[in-house]
């Protein structure tokens, strides 16, 4: 790659992608034209035209980060957007004379990430002068999720613990990929590492990337993560930034984006395939030679489970010179498979699917056939080696579950546990036990039962419970 100076600052001259560069020089996408190979040769002297963005505030914020013992908490990918954002956070904190802790976070999400993307925020660390804490999620990455969510969802089908298959992928409407592997792995790791102290997380979220994101405020509280005394606060302060503002930015450091976006001409970075990708950028991630593997698991889960990784569009079409001819004779065969249960399970009426889980009614000796009848057809077309797959069963099954879910809701309106619970100071309780509370009643418990859910078992023999009206 070329270079030249900025301010006497080092820039790449970005191989393949001046549109890019022209951005990021503050010309403009119009300027193509203007950045040519010969850019190395440009003055020392040349003034950007692009000025530098304020950080988007929020006194409650301030508030919070005026504290002595305030950590703050960079969350970074290696996408231009937490990029940029790590670098305006530390400047304006710099600003305002915040004294607190402050690191990056990165949650690793394993073998779909670019393998770039960790040395981007290790290198952005170094820029920084700040300590990176790296999270992985303890059960493994994001595609040991989806094939285990795959593996569940046979098991729970062959069950009849769900009606329908359950697709193995995340969907922008369901994104456990970033509640699981960022967000519960995140949080607690950032409360171990500054227990009693209030956090603030910084995000690279902005307004211009979605609707809903066009919605989100420039800061909100954390209820889940935050205790008494620790609060913690989500502050995204680049939120109304452009995308050439968060790449002029960038180069105004000295640092350069991830390449994903420079060599490869990718308009995002996350996963190195995600659900919320565009054709062009998955056609553009299946250039690197790198994804390669990761490509042929990833289309190998489509043909299991019949289930296109974006909907109705397969992961498989992106780059079928990718797979193998046998490879790409499964995913025809998968497709066909995909349109007959499609079929099958769309007979089904509407009111014989799950609510939270759990079944609404007993299906009818009719319905209870056509149940029978498609359960048959999934799983000879999926290859799951099911049970229930008679009317009778079925029916049997649908009773079982209704139970179960009575008796749960029953045993929850019963009693509600806190153990131990305070007592008055004259109530003391006797050795080896513990007090439960029942309303405005309390028990005794031996502690060698250990949980409230014991207690509340032995509250519940002693002490029957009796609906209104009696039995």
């Amino acid at each position: 790659m070329e270079s030249f100076e900025v301010h006497g600052t080092s820039v790449r001259a970005w191989r393949g992608n001046l549109r890019l560069l022209s951005v990021c020089l503050g010309y403009g996408e119009d300027s193509v034209s203007f950045i040519r190979p010969g850019i190395a040769r440009m003055s020392a002297n040349h003034t950007m035209t692009r000025p530098k963005e304020p950080v988007a505030t929020d006194p409650r914020v301030d508030a919070v980060l005026s504290r002595a013992d305030c950590a703050v908490a960079i969350g970074v990918s290696g996408g231009k957007d937490s990029q940029a954002a790590a670098l305006a956070t530390v400047a304006h904190l710099d600003a305002i004379g915040h004294t607190g802790p402050r690191v990056l976070i990165h949650s690793d999400l394993g073998f779909v990430e670019w393998k770039e993307s960790l040395p981007v925020c290790e290198a952005l660390a170094r820029h920084l002068g700040l300590e990176l804490i790296v999270v992985r999620r303890a059960a493994g990455g994001l595609m040991e999720r989806w094939e285990a969510r795959w593996a569940s969802s046979v098991r729970r089908y062959a069950a009849l613990e769900t009606v329908t298959l359950v697709l193995p992928w995340s969907t922008p409407g369901m994104r456990f990929c970033t509640s699981e592997l960022k967000t519960q792995v995140i949080g607690p790791a950032l409360r171990r590492r500054f227990p009693g102290q209030a956090i603030v997380n910084v995000t690279g979220v902005r307004r211009e990337e979605s609707a809903a994101r066009a919605k989100m405020p420039v800061a909100d509280p954390d209820l889940r993560g935050s205790r008494p005394g620790a609060e913690v606060w989500n502050w995204r302060p680049i939120i109304d930034w452009t995308v050439a503002e968060v790449f002029a930015g960038i180069a105004r450091a000295g640092l350069v984006p991830h390449r994903a976006y420079t060599d490869f001409g990718m308009t995002r970075v996350s996963c190195a395939f995600c659900i919320m990708s565009s054709g062009p950028d998955l056609i553009a991630s299946t250039r690197n030679p790198e994804h390669a593997d990761l490509y042929r698991r990833m289309v190998a889960l489509e043909t299991r489970s019949t289930f296109g990784f974006q909907g109705g569009r397969w992961l498989a079409d992106v780059a079928p010179d990718l797979l193998s001819a046998p490879e790409r004779a499964a995913v025809s065969e998968a497709k066909e498979r995909a349109k007959i249960r499609i079929a099958a399970e769309k007979t089904l009426p509407k009111d014989l699917l799950y609510v939270k889980g759990w079944p609404t009614r007993v299906p009818t000796d009719a319905e209870a056939a056509l149940l029978a009848s498609v359960r048959r057809r999934v799983c000879e077309t999926v290859g799951i080696e099911g049970r229930f797959l008679e009317p009778e069963t079925i029916r049997q099954r649908y009773a079982d579950l209704i139970a179960q879910r009575e008796l749960k809701e029953h045993s929850a309106k019963r009693i509600r546990v806190s153990a131990p619970v305070a007592v008055e100071p004259d109530e003391e309780p006797a050795p080896g036990q513990g007090y439960l509370a029942r309303g405005n009643r309390r028990f005794t418990w031996p502690r060698r039962w250990k949980t409230a859910e014991a207690a509340m078992r032995e509250v519940d023999r002693q002490f029957p419970y009796t609906p209104k009206g009696g039995t």
